[in-house]
């Protein structure tokens, strides 16, 4: 009898470590699927805050991906900055002598990879040879991914960006549709609507579209309400080198019609001076990105996504 309650004793304590261990297991696997669950559901997060410019949450785009840590354009970039909880991944695209649209900012190779030459010379088998070099100029072990790569690694994820793109529309497009990403995709151009309308009218009905309008042009309010009267973008991109366009004193004018306006902090020409170095190197926050925020704008490109999110973060402006 004693030792069969030693035997019963030691069994029950067996079993009670077992439940343990399993309600352990579980709770585990709970916690990692409300994650799953949580990164999945981020997009639908974004694109309610990109379709709704009145409310007070600004978005972040990261150029280029996260350049600073690793090869931009890369897939790494883009890990890195979809981490961060970045909003857009600014991607920009080239195409292959065989027609394949790949990452890369420069129509030449030099520069940010070990390759050299134009990017429509060589095949896309070739460029996969080729290895990226850093912000150092330095080769890594990263490659040259296609567009494909890297709408299936943020699908589902963030909203994208393709710049450099509209020589290539149609094949982006086509991209788009085969990995189910057009939704979270944003194309944009500097052309006036007539013209846009008249190259690309089918693609424009179907994918969020930006216009890009530099406010130094005369007609920039011209070409803004053009744009308002024939498709009422989703969002306006303004550049500016100087601060005096009648336009930026009533961005909110922009804003009511249903679009968002997205500016870029990344150098001084592009914002009229109030850029990223200023916010970060130069310790005056407030006068760049603070600037830009008084103005209203509510789509912020940035070289420095993890100092811009902590900032709007500490005012209750990103989630």
């Amino acid at each position: 009898m004693q030792k069969s309650a030693k035997l019963y004793i030691t069994n029950f304590r067996i079993s009670l470590l077992l439940s343990l261990l399993l309600l352990l297991f579980g709770c585990s696997t709970s916690n990692n699927s409300s994650r799953h669950k949580f990164t999945g559901n981020s997009l639908e997060v974004i694109l309610q805050e990109f379709y709704q410019p009145a409310g007070n949450q600004v978005l972040v785009v990261a150029h280029r991906g996260d350049w600073r840590n690793a090869p931009e354009n890369s897939l790494q970039a883009i890990r890195n900055a979809m981490d961060m909880g970045v909003d857009i991944l600014e991607i920009d695209i080239q195409k292959t002598k065989d027609g394949q649209l790949v990452l890369l900012h420069d129509k030449t190779l030099d520069r940010t990879t070990t390759g050299t030459g134009r990017v429509d010379h060589h095949t896309l088998h070739e460029l996969k040879q080729l290895y990226l070099k850093g912000g150092h100029g330095v080769a890594t072990s990263h490659r040259i991914p296609t567009l494909e790569e890297a709408m299936l690694l943020m699908k589902g994820r963030v909203m994208v960006n393709l710049d450099k793109g509209y020589d290539h529309f149609k094949e982006a497009y086509a991209v788009l549709e085969a990995t189910g990403t057009v939704q979270q995709t944003i194309l944009k151009s500097g052309h006036s609507y007539d013209k846009v309308s008249q190259e690309n009218g089918e693609i424009l009905q179907k994918v969020p579209f930006m216009p890009v309008v530099g406010l130094d042009n005369p007609h920039a309010l011209q070409i803004i309400k053009s744009y308002q009267l024939e498709l009422k973008p989703a969002a306006f991109e303004l550049v500016f080198k100087t601060d005096t366009s009648a336009v930026l004193r009533d961005i909110d004018q922009i804003k009511r019609t249903g679009a968002r306006v997205w500016v870029n902090s990344l150098w001084p020409s592009l914002n009229a001076s109030h850029h990223d170095d200023l916010a970060v190197e130069g310790g005056k926050a407030d006068e760049s990105w603070g600037w830009l925020l008084e103005k209203g704008f509510n789509i912020i490109q940035t070289d420095r996504p993890a100092e811009l999110l902590a900032y709007l973060r500490a005012r209750r402006l990103h989630r």
